[in-house]
């Protein structure tokens, strides 16, 4: 399978936005973007010419795309997914992106990132309704329970991570008991309960061309 080798600090830079891919790091002073803020690669520096339109639906698209740890196949896979569902087709595509599994137990505060939340499933960590789950991209619905694993609750990883993510919080569509390693879906998220620096309507304008 198809993986991105290169620095994700990288992405950032391209996309110009925190995509909060390197966990406790993009809070501190060593964040590439917050020391340099333009694009990687000898001419990033350099003047620009103008951004057609399609070149901006494009870079939201690719930032999407990357702040959720995606490839194309699989991020235009959601979106059709997205678009043959109901309701406005931009919401529903955050939606199936927040609730996929590597993304909840990320905003619950048990891993620092997306990419590490995969990780974890995949070596069997993480419990849904008590029973293993492996797939990062198991979609979690409302009123599921996500555990840790008995053994795995000592993994010194997970405390710091769960340490840190209490000074910024849990969503208030998710719900955390911190002492017991589990969390629970409360809801699906409203649109604005998703805080993110995202035009999802770009997305769906570039798609549908």
């Amino acid at each position: 399978m198809a993986r991105y080798k290169d620095s994700v600090c990288r992405q950032c830079r391209r996309e110009s936005v925190k995509l909060f891919l390197k966990g406790d790091r993009c809070f501190g002073p060593k964040c590439a973007l917050e020391r340099r803020q333009y694009s990687p690669g000898m001419h990033g520096q350099g003047r620009r010419s103008k951004t057609s339109e399609y070149g901006i639906q494009l870079r939201e698209k690719q930032k999407m795309k990357r702040m959720y740890g995606l490839l194309e196949k699989q991020f235009r896979n959601i979106f059709y997914l997205a678009d043959k569902g109901k309701g406005v087709t931009g919401d529903t595509l955050l939606k199936l992106l927040e609730t996929r599994l590597d993304t909840i137990v990320y905003r619950m505060g048990f891993v620092t990132s997306r990419a590490e939340g995969r990780q974890l499933i995949q070596h069997g960590h993480f419990r849904v309704n008590g029973k293993k789950v492996s797939i990062p991209s198991y979609r979690v619905k409302a009123g599921d329970e996500i555990t840790i694993k008995e053994k795995s609750q000592k993994i010194a990883r997970i405390i710091q991570s769960m340490e840190s993510h209490e000074r910024r919080g849990v969503a208030t569509w998710l719900e955390l008991d911190k002492n017991n390693f589990k969390g629970k879906v409360k809801a699906l998220p409203a649109r604005e309960e998703l805080t993110m620096p995202i035009q999802e309507q770009l997305v769906v304008e570039l798609y549908s061309k």
